[in-house]
């Protein structure tokens, strides 16, 4: 299965090692990208009498903010011996580098405030996460389940379930096919996963897929559900009358098309209904019209 079946180099949360590993109300509005979701900070602390430490750790951070700004994932090192600190960052497949760069530049001091001096330490915002590691720190599976939030409202019963299971296979095929981002809309379910950036496509299919099985475990008959793993993450949001369209763009054109086509189809009808609704009010005013004209004639007569 590929590199996933061995601990990874950069594993940062566990419940063993980490401590507050806090939810937080997740962001609906895909535009709030700076929203804090979760963060997971080490027990240990560095201790740090000489600053070197904090040097590394500075110099690591101002080299992920500047490299924000080109690209949506970078990863680097920074220190030397006991004092290496490896770390990375990495933007939603679908924001741009401004967009990007805005949200990294964020991280460090939303780490430093929520961690400290932490010696490994993991912040997701909606947008974006950073994530670093003191040289020698633990190492934990890239299917690790880090963070979940579900839905508030049940939905079971209607079909709802065959809809989101048909959904999210339709998910686990995109991901792979869309390089490791992926985000589309079918069966009135809306859908995003995205993985680490130096996954290969074959680990990222696996790692989504583990994601998609935690979802329907953890998630049961939940409208909506947010699963983070170490190395992705997938969300699902059902809407019974239909995904609305949204403002940032998909990585996939068959996902922009059909946004295009149900916005078309839904506009089309509005129009169809306004023009019938008004020649049946013109209607009307005409009968009324020609009636009021008839009793002038009759009491004419009269």
């Amino acid at each position: 299965m590929g590199s996933l079946s061995k601990p990874f180099s950069l594993l940062l949360i566990s419940l063993v090692l980490f401590t507050n590993l806090e939810p937080i109300p997740f962001a609906e509005s895909a535009s709030d990208n700076t929203a804090l979701v979760y963060k997971g900070c080490a027990k240990q602390a560095f201790s740090d009498p000489t600053g070197v430490y904090s040097q590394s750790l500075s110099s690591l951070f101002g080299s992920l903010v500047s490299q924000s700004s080109k690209a949506r994932f970078f990863k680097t090192t920074s220190g030397s011996g006991q004092a290496t600190i490896s770390g990375l960052f990495q933007c939603r497949g679908d924001l741009s580098n401004a967009d990007c760069y805005n949200c990294v530049s964020k991280l460090p001091q939303m780490a430093d405030s929520l961690c400290g001096k932490a010696i490994a330490a993991r912040v997701q915002l909606y947008g974006c996460y950073i994530l670093y590691e003191v040289s020698g720190f633990a190492q934990i599976s890239g299917f690790q389940l880090l963070y979940k939030t579900c839905g508030a409202t049940n939905v079971a019963g209607s079909g709802f379930e065959e809809r989101r299971d048909a959904a999210l296979q339709v998910l686990e095929n995109g991901v792979v096919s869309g390089n490791g981002f992926y985000t589309t809309s079918f069966e009135a379910v809306y859908l995003l996963a995205q993985c680490e950036g130096d996954l290969g496509n074959t680990d990222c299919g696996e790692c989504v897929k583990s994601a998609v099985q935690k979802a329907q475990v953890e998630c049961g008959s939940s409208i909506s559900g947010q699963i983070y793993l170490h190395k992705c993450f997938m969300s699902y949001d059902y809407y019974p009358n239909g995904v609305p369209r949204r403002s940032s763009s998909s990585s996939s054109s068959s996902s922009s098309s059909s946004y295009s086509s149900s916005s078309s189809e839904g506009s089309t009808g509005k129009t169809v209904a306004i023009i019938l609704g008004g020649a049946a009010g013109v209607g009307f005013l005409v009968i009324c019209l020609l009636f009021a004209r008839n009793l002038m004639r009759k009491h004419d007569d009269f």
